[in-house]
């Protein structure tokens, strides 16, 4: 899209964040923007902030009252909301079972929503929030990486796809960001993320940049581009690394 301005914009998960610099900034570009978070009085109070409209619940089944706020149709659409689930492989079941609903089925069933009415005008774009995580791993947080490669998965497969028909989609993979999901990480957040954590505003800025030259991938953090290289070229040297960080904050836990 050369310009936003005017479109229908959906960002879920936008009661703060990521998700609520993304509506701010998709509305400073005079955007039409929908806020949906499953807090209403969040969803709300950023709407307010944004001049937008909010449609709160479940990320995974707003789209048609998305589409009916911005007056029949949706032209980007952020699939921003997230769990970022700890825990290793004996994490309980309903714990895997919310971070794959939430992180994954959640962007499936956005885009069967939107699909038809895209592929029929030939344009339409979708942004998914997923992670460097998506792209390498997080120690301690084993659903949270798994679910995350799984959202880089189906929005290749979204891109690979349907790019020819017109579908235009964004992959944001930033490392850490200081939002309440990165307090929650602990001290593996603390080890892995903080030390060049950037704020939601800088992430925003990433996908406009990403949108202008139709890059698939979003790279907040650049350094990762180097990090994803280094994990297809030399993947047991990066192995390496990261268990020499487990090994680490193994210690630190302790």
């Amino acid at each position: 899209m050369s310009t936003v301005r005017g479109a229908g914009v959906v960002v879920t998960g936008a009661g703060g964040g990521i998700g609520a610099a993304l509506a701010r900034r998709f509305a400073a570009e005079g955007a039409r923007v929908v806020v949906n978070d499953i807090d209403a009085a969040k969803a709300e109070a950023v709407a307010a902030d944004v001049g937008g409209t909010a449609v709160p619940g479940d990320a995974s089944g707003i789209v048609e009252a998305a589409r009916d706020a911005l007056g029949g149709t949706v032209d980007v659409y952020c699939a921003n909301a997230g769990l970022g689930s700890g825990g290793d492989a004996f994490a309980d079941e309903d714990v895997w079972a919310s971070a794959w609903d939430v992180n994954v089925m959640a962007h499936v069933r956005a885009s069967r929503a939107l699909l038809p009415d895209w592929l029929e005008r030939g344009s339409g774009t979708f942004v998914s929030t997923v992670s460097a995580a998506g792209l390498l791993t997080m120690i301690g947080a084993a659903p949270y990486s798994v679910t995350k490669h799984g959202a880089l998965a189906y929005a290749e497969w979204l891109s690979l796809t349907y790019r020819h028909r017109g579908l235009k989609v964004h992959a944001i993979c930033p490392q850490g960001v200081r939002t309440d999901m990165l307090a929650a990480t602990g001290s593996a957040g603390d080890i892995v993320l903080k030390p060049t954590a950037i704020e939601p505003e800088d992430v925003a800025d990433a996908l406009f940049d990403a949108m202008a030259e139709e890059r698939f991938l979003v790279l907040p953090h650049p350094e990762v581009a180097g990090y994803y290289r280094a994990r297809a070229a030399e993947t047991d040297k990066w192995l390496g690394g990261m268990n020499h960080l487990q090994r680490k904050w193994e210690e630190v836990s302790r």
